[in-house]
Formats: structure tokens, C-alpha cells, sequence
């Protein structure tokens, strides 16, 4: 776009450029007329050169800053939905829209698309592109006893709907999930119509894995995980298709931590998304520096002074969200079931759901999923395994109360991937409890260092990175007392 000209004025410029070039062109005397070819070559120029944003450099800085904590979820979800369902090229590409991919394996330490990835559960995923048509997700009859969950997220990352053991039972069942602008009636033979506030939806199905030798099992679950257009789905023609999207290349994670590009991938997904009431003024004072759903934000256009204010609005981002880290998040007043979840839930509290994204995007609302996060040992110190060892102590009465399971993943920093290590383990969790040894009292010391602990030890072994690492515990269908604050994670420890 021309910044900081609306879309009809900058229409009328473009028009009025094409027509006066066409009529000059036309001209015959333009190349026998010196000081006509350089008045329009000076013209045409003048239309190309940068156009001020209509606000002080002070206020543009903060816009930045507040569209930045807005933003950041939304961009960093482009990158990761465009490495999974658009570019066939990349080795993490999962399924074209429409369509399910089953992984029937779990993540290790060579999965390096998505930080903090879980590896209790095998995935399959999927792309719902919602603009032509509803589409239908149907779920096989899972046995009683084993956790499954299918977390719907949109393009703002609100966990806006949940099939599965917790909501909706191992029964089975038909979804139709219908866009923002659907305004149809529910079909028969539907358990639930859903409508989504983006028009491109992420579907995450979890399937529990009880052991290395229960993988044959959860493929065949997977099996039946089905995703359809609803044409497909009743056997009909497809209606009309819109047009095909013209997909930006996204910027990597480090890149949108600096590059004003952020701005323009920013407005190409936000064309994908509706504007809610709640965040008219928001977008409104959003525009003022360009950032506004499906145009073009070119950094080029702008002076140099507005270029230094929305640069040093997106550190003030960060900086905040630095602030927020240590004060509330690593010091434990909020966890992982205040930063994910419904709009409703979040009530546009943009600095949590921006925390949320960086510390473990796409985590779970906590009625679905509790997610603990150790970033410092008892005494407030980082965790750092280069020279430290750690213990997790935890008495049988104190393990974390779950209606599914839990677990304990180790993640290296700064990149928070899983850690490659002799015993291609990344995790403890609840299903292990039989094979790991027991103290005296019948608590339980899980290890966690870079070496061995020693062959004795080993089946409580967590391996740590040799540097900084960080350890996220998961309680899939939390008990209310781990909801409410009641019951707290046992300390970790580092060993003197």
C-alpha cells in the first residue's frame, strides 16, 4: 500500500498515473520534447517516492509496539501453517488443505518445526480452508480408557472448539465446522455445527500412546480420523471455488523478532481472519501505521524516521514481554492455563496470548491440558546442564492429579526442540510409572543431568542438553485441584 493513504484515495492515484502515462505515451512529440519526457519522468517519480505516515514518530512507535504483541501469535501461526500445508518443499510439509496427515509416531530431537513439541501423543493435523464450504471431521469410536483430543484453532490462535475424551467422549462422531460469514441451517446427521471466526482453521488431533509396542494401535485409530469438505462428504459437486491465495514466503522466527516485514505478513493473514467488535478502535489505531487486513505493507515507503520508531516499537515489545516472563510467568502467579484458550477466555489480554506463543504455541486451554513450566530450580536459578544436575522429587501422594495422564518433556534453549541423547528419551511420564524405581517412602526421584547418573539409575533418567534447557510437565485432563492452584508442582532441585 501507499502508506498512510486509505484504499480509495490510493486507487485514484493509481488511475490517475495509468491514464496520464497512456495519454503522454501517446504523444508523438515526446521524443522530439526534452522538457516534457522530464516533467513526467520527475512526476512519475514523485508518485513512487515514500509517503509519511500521518502520525509523530512517538506515537507510531507505540502502535508498533501494540500491534507487534497483537501480531506476533498470528505471524509466527503463518510460519508454521505455511511450512505444514502450503509448501510441499519443505520436509515438514504435513497435507494440502482439507485433507489429514496421520503421523503415527511421536517427536523427537530431528522434528525442528514447532517449539516445545510434545512426545506423548502421536499427532495427526490437518487445514480446514472454510471459504467455499463447511468441512466435516469425523471420529472413530475410541476405546474407554484412552485419551484423545482434537484442538481446533483459528487464525488468531484461540483454542476455539474441542472434540474428544473430555468434551464429546471416545464415542465417535460427525463435526461440521462452517466460516464466520455461514449462514446456513444445520445439516441432519451432525453431533455439532461450529462456526469459526477465521475462514482457516489448524485441526490438532492427539492420540495417546501407551507404549513403543501400542504404535500399531494408535495408526489404526488414526485411520479413522477423517477430514472432508461437506460436498465430498455427501457425495456432491463442489460448489464454486475462490480464488487461489497468493501465499507470502514467512519469516523465520528470528527474522520476525526485528524485520518490519512482520507488518505485511501480519495484513495478508489478517485477510483470512474477521475483525471482531471488540477490536474495531484496535484496528482503527492499528491503520494509522499501516497495518490494516490484505493490503501490501512495504517498509520501503516510509521515512526513515518512522522506519526507527516502528523498529524500536517491536523491541518494546519484546522488552515487555521479558518483563512479563519474569514477573508473572517464571515466578509462577500465572501458568500455561492463563495464556491459552477462547477469546472469551483470554478477554483480549494480547500480552498472554503473545507469552503463550513464544513459550509453547498451540498449547492447550487448561481445562484440556495443564503445562508447568520449570525455567529455574528451588533456589530462582536458570537451568543449565553444563555443569548441574538436577533431581524432581515427588512423593506418591504429590503426583500431578490427572483424569488421563501426565508427563515431564525436556527441551534445550534457546531453540525449544527436543534433546537428542544416548537413550532417545525425552520424557517421563504416567504410563512409565511401573518400570521407574521408587525411594523408600515410595516417592520418586526423576535425574536430570547431561551424563548418567549411573546404570542403576538410569530408568529415572531424564537427559539433559550440556547447556541451558528448560522442562515443560503436562497433565492431559486436569483434576480441579491442579486447575484451581491447590495442588503445586514438587520443586526442582539442583543437586550441591
Amino acid at each position: 500500500m501507499i502508506a498512510g493513504i486509505d484504499t480509495k484515495k490510493k486507487t485514484e492515484i493509481q488511475t490517475s498515473i495509468s491514464i496520464f502515462t497512456f495519454k503522454i505515451l501517446q504523444m508523438k512529440t515526446l521524443k522530439n520534447n526534452p522538457f516534457l519526457a522530464a516533467f513526467l519522468s520527475l512526476w512519475l517519480l514523485a508518485q513512487c517516492a515514500p509517503k509519511e505516515i500521518s502520525v509523530t514518530p512517538e506515537e507510531a512507535r507505540a502502535i508498533a509496539k501494540e500491534a507487534y504483541i497483537y501480531g506476533n501469535p498470528l505471524v509466527d501461526h503463518y510460519r508454521i501453517f505455511y511450512s505444514y500445508f502450503v509448501d510441499e518443499s519443505d520436509p515438514e510439509f504435513k497435507a494440502h488443505f482439507n485433507q489429514i496427515k496421520n503421523i503415527p509416531k511421536v517427536y523427537t530431537s530431528e522434528d525442528r518445526a514447532i517449539q516445545t513439541p510434545n512426545s506423548d501423543t502421536p499427532y495427526s493435523m490437518g487445514a480446514l480452508d472454510l471459504r467455499a464450504e463447511p468441512v466435516v471431521i469425523s471420529i472413530p469410536e475410541i476405546e474407554a480408557g484412552r485419551y484423545f483430543s482434537v484442538q481446533m484453532v483459528d487464525g488468531f490462535t484461540h483454542n476455539f472448539h474441542y472434540i474428544g475424551s473430555r468434551t464429546t467422549g471416545n464415542k465417535g462422531g460427525k463435526y461440521l465446522f462452517v466460516g464466520p460469514d455461514w449462514k446456513g441451517e444445520k445439516p441432519e446427521g451432525f453431533d455439532e455445527v461450529i462456526q469459526a471466526e477465521t475462514n482457516l482453521v489448524f485441526a490438532f488431533f492427539r492420540t495417546q500412546l501407551f507404549a513403543p509396542e501400542d504404535l500399531e494401535n494408535v495408526a489404526k485409530i488414526q485411520s479413522g480420523y477423517l477430514i472432508q469438505p461437506l460436498s465430498s462428504y455427501l457425495g456432491q459437486p463442489a460448489p464454486s471455488q475462490p480464488a487461489a491465495i497468493e501465499f507470502l514466503k514467512p519469516l523465520g522466527r528470528e527474522e520476525q523478532r526485528s524485520s518490519l516485514l512482520f507488518f505485511n505478513q501480519l495484513n495478508f493473514w489478517l485477510q483470512f481472519c474477521t475483525v471482531h467488535a471488540s477490536e474495531k478502535e484496535l484496528f482503527e489505531r492499528f491503520a494509522k501505521i499501516g497495518v490494516v487486513p490484505g493490503q501490501t505493507f512495504d517498509p520501503e515507503t516510509l521515512s526513515p524516521e518512522i522506519k526507527e520508531a516502528l523498529t524500536a516499537g517491536i523491541q518494546d515489545a519484546w522488552k515487555e514481554f521479558e518483563t512479563f516472563n519474569n514477573e508473572e510467568i517464571k515466578t509462577g502467579k500465572l501458568n500455561s492455563g492463563d495464556v491459552f484458550g477462547t477469546r472469551e477466555y483470554l478477554q483480549n489480554n494480547y500480552l498472554r496470548r503473545f507469552a503463550g506463543a513464544v513459550l509453547g504455541i498451540y498449547g492447550n486451554s487448561k481445562e484440556e491440558a495443564l503445562y508447568p513450566i520449570y525455567q529455574t530450580d528451588a533456589d530462582g536459578q536458570r537451568l543449565d546442564a553444563t555443569t548441574n544436575k538436577y533431581t524432581l522429587k515427588m512423593k506418591a501422594d504429590e503426583l500431578p492429579p490427572v483424569n488421563s495422564f501426565w508427563s515431564v518433556t525436556m527441551y534445550e534453549l534457546p531453540a525449544s526442540l527436543l534433546v537428542a541423547n544416548p537413550l532417545n528419551r525425552y520424557l517421563i511420564n504416567s504410563p512409565m510409572l511401573p518400570s521407574l524405581k521408587r525411594n523408600a517412602d515410595d516417592s520418586i526421584t526423576i535425574y536430570i543431568q547431561h551424563e548418567s547418573p549411573g546404570k542403576d539409575k538410569e530408568s529415572n533418567w531424564l537427559p539433559a542438553p550440556k547447556g541451558p534447557f528448560v522442562l515443560v510437565m503436562r497433565l492431559y485432563w486436569p483434576k480441579e485441584e491442579a486447575m484451581n492452584g491447590t495442588w503445586k508442582p514438587a520443586p526442582l532441585v539442583r543437586v550441591q
